[in-house]
C-alpha cells in the first residue's frame, strides 16, 4: 500500500463573514472556495495568483493558523481537525510558515538567539543554554548569516530587512519540519536580495529535505523558483485553482488564459521579442469584488475568450493533458 501524501487539501473552503453597517445582512467573503491540492513529501508547489485571491489563506488554513469552513486538510492521511494531544502537536511542528514581512512576525523585544531557543526549548531539540547557544549558531550559518556570534544577540530593529527574514526561515527550520509555508519571502526584502534568499530556500530543500508552499503574486519569481526547484505550479484566482501542473509546462504551455495574462505581463531581457509581444486585452481591468463574484467561471468578466456557457456554468478542473489540469470552458467544451 502507497504511503498517503504528506498533505492532501480536499474541496476546501474557508469564509469570513462581513456585515455592511449595523443592521446590514451578514454575507461572506470566500476567500478559499473549494480547492483540492496535495503536497508530497519534499515536494515544491509554487502557489500564484493576484493580491486577494486567497492564496495566503490557503497557505495559513494549511499551517493551521485558520480554522476551515469546510472540507478537509489531511496529515498523512489522518483529518487534522480530528487530531488531537501528540498528534496534532507533531502536524503543528512539521508544518513551519514563514511570513511576509519579517519584522512585524519577530518579537522586536527578543534577541535573535532568545527567537531561536524559544522553539529548541519548546521541542527539547536542545537543553541546556551551551545547546542552546550552539544549535542557534549552527542555524544562523545554515541561512548564511556570519559569524554567528555578530547576530545572536542583536535585537530585530538591528537587523536588515534580508538579515531580519534570514532569521525567520532559520527559527522555521529549527525543529526540522517537513513542510515550509513561504508566504510571499521576498516582498518586503530589497529587490538586490531576493534572489539570495530564493537559493538559500531551495539549498534548504536539498539539505533538509523539508517541503515547500511557495506562495507569491509574482511569476517571475514562480518562474525562478519552479525552474530551479521543479516541482508544480498552482495558479489560483478569486478563491479557485484555475490552472495546475509541472513548473516548466505551466510556464512554457499555459492553458487557462488567467495564466496566459500573467505570463504576458513578466518582461522579458530581449528587447526586440518584447516589442513583438502582444499582451492579451482584458474584458475589463476591475478584478469582481469576493463578496459577490460573478456567476459560472470567475475570470468571465475579464477573459478576453469568453463564450456563452462562461457567466453561467462553474468550470470543472479537468486533466487536459498528463498532470496538466485547468478549469476553463474552452478546454471541456472540446472534451464533449
Amino acid at each position: 500500500m502507497s504511503e498517503p501524501p504528506l498533505i492532501e487539501v480536499k474541496d476546501l473552503k474557508v469564509y469570513f463573514p462581513v456585515r455592511k453597517g449595523f443592521f446590514g445582512k451578514k454575507q461572506y467573503v470566500k476567500a478559499v472556495d473549494g480547492v483540492d491540492l496535495v503536497i508530497g513529501k519534499r515536494h515544491i508547489v509554487t502557489l500564484i495568483g493576484e493580491s486577494g485571491c486567497g492564496k495566503t489563506t490557503l497557505g495559513k488554513t494549511i499551517a493551521g493558523l485558520i480554522k476551515p469552513t469546510a472540507g478537509k486538510i489531511l496529515y498523512k492521511g489522518k483529518d487534522v481537525l480530528k487530531l488531537s494531544g501528540k498528534e496534532y502537536n507533531e502536524y503543528r511542528r512539521n508544518i513551519q510558515i514563514v511570513h511576509q514581512d519579517p519584522f512585524s512576525s519577530l518579537n522586536p523585544t527578543k534577541t535573535v538567539f532568545q527567537t531561536l531557543s524559544a522553539a529548541l526549548k519548546r521541542w527539547g531539540i536542545a537543553k541546556t543554554r551551551k545547546e542552546l547557544l550552539e544549535r542557534s549558531a549552527e542555524l544562523l550559518e545554515m541561512v548564511g548569516l556570519t559569524p554567528p556570534e555578530d547576530f545572536l544577540f542583536k535585537y530585530p530593529h538591528q537587523l536588515s530587512g534580508g538579515q531580519r527574514q534570514r532569521v525567520v526561515i532559520a527559527r522555521a527550520i529549527s525543529v526540522h519540519p517537513e513542510l515550509i509555508v513561504a508566504d510571499e519571502p521576498i516582498t518586503m526584502i530589497d529587490v538586490s536580495l531576493r534572489i539570495d534568499i530564493l537559493d538559500l530556500l531551495l539549498d534548504l530543500q536539498k539539505k533538509i529535505g523539508t517541503a515547500y508552499l511557495f506562495i507569491t503574486h509574482d511569476f517571475g519569481a514562480a518562474r525562478y523558483f519552479a525552474a530551479k526547484g521543479g516541482g508544480i505550479i498552482a495558479v489560483m484566482y478569486l478563491g479557485n485553482i484555475v490552472e495546475m501542473g509541472p513548473a516548466e509546462e505551466v510556464i512554457q504551455r499555459p492553458l487557462h488564459p488567467y495564466t496566459k495574462v500573467l505570463m504576458s505581463a513578466v518582461p522579458v531581457p530581449d528587447p526586440e521579442l518584447s516589442r513583438k509581444r502582444k499582451p492579451l486585452q482584458l474584458r475589463s481591468l476591475d478584478i469582481p469584488s469576493p463578496l459577490n463574484p460573478p456567476p459560472g467561471c470567475k475570470f468571465n468578466t475579464r477573459c478576453p475568450y469568453y463564450f456563452e456557457p462562461c457567466d453561467k456554468e462553474v468550470p470543472k478542473l479537468v486533466e487536459v493533458k498528463p498532470n496538466h489540469w485547468v478549469a476553463c470552458h474552452l478546454y471541456t467544451r472540446e472534451k464533449k
